[in-house]
């Protein structure tokens, strides 16, 4: 059984420390031979913030610490796969906290089922998203001039317990993003579900459409 636990909006280090005290935990029951049945699926919206995940190269941030303290924006470095990205406000953040042995999951399974939950989701409001080679997360447009990146995926696994995730973005603020090279790419622009379909979108109803098709999925 998973427990999907709703966050609301929540400072980003106040649910990576949670985060870490899950997945910590986790870890110990596994080494101890125990199984773990209480897995977690966090969802939430984060103020605005950047992460840089473990091998992010800090170029990719283009403001200096005087526009990051003037506006209020953090920074964070974190253990991670992936290179920067922005969660704000508008944009759902998925992180299970989920033991993979137990469904035969390997790391590349589990990210193919993060982006398909995706995929599915966005779906059910006439988007088609789609994988593009090199390159994780769900984009639109593949293999065109305006191919786009509505996902961000960034995990950490250890003796096959995961920890962050994905994130989508809804009804985004997406100058956010012209403040970085987003996961390192510099001729690749991000869109939302909101821009793609022309209005803003439920959030609630959204997070529980993307929920259930990764629920589906595990």
């Amino acid at each position: 059984m998973i427990d999907v636990i709703d966050c609301g909006l929540a400072d980003y280090e106040k649910i990576l420390n949670l985060q870490n005290s899950l997945f910590l935990e986790r870890i110990s029951q596994k080494k101890q031979g125990l199984s773990i049945s209480d897995e977690k699926i966090l969802l939430v919206e984060h103020p605005h913030v950047f992460t840089m995940g473990v091998h992010a190269d800090v170029n990719n941030l283009l403001v200096d610490t005087s526009w990051l303290d003037a506006n209020g924006i953090k920074c964070i470095s974190i253990k991670r796969g992936g290179d920067i990205t922005y969660h704000g406000p508008g944009q759902i953040v998925v992180y299970p906290i989920i033991d993979l042995s137990k469904r035969n999951i390997g790391v590349k399974g589990y990210v193919n089922i993060l982006e398909q939950a995706v995929i599915n989701a966005i779906a059910l409001y006439g988007v088609i998203g789609e994988r593009v080679d090199g390159a994780t997360g769900v984009w639109i447009g593949k293999n065109t001039p305006y191919e786009r990146k509505i996902c961000a995926i960034g995990i950490r696994c250890s003796r096959y317990v995961t920890m962050h995730g994905l994130a989508l973005n809804v009804n985004t603020d997406l100058t956010y993003f012209s403040r970085i090279n987003p996961c390192g790419f510099l001729d690749k622009p991000v869109t939302s579900l909101s821009k793609e379909v022309g209005h803003n979108l439920d959030m609630p109803l959204v997070k529980k459409q993307l929920t259930e098709e990764l629920l589906k999925l595990l």
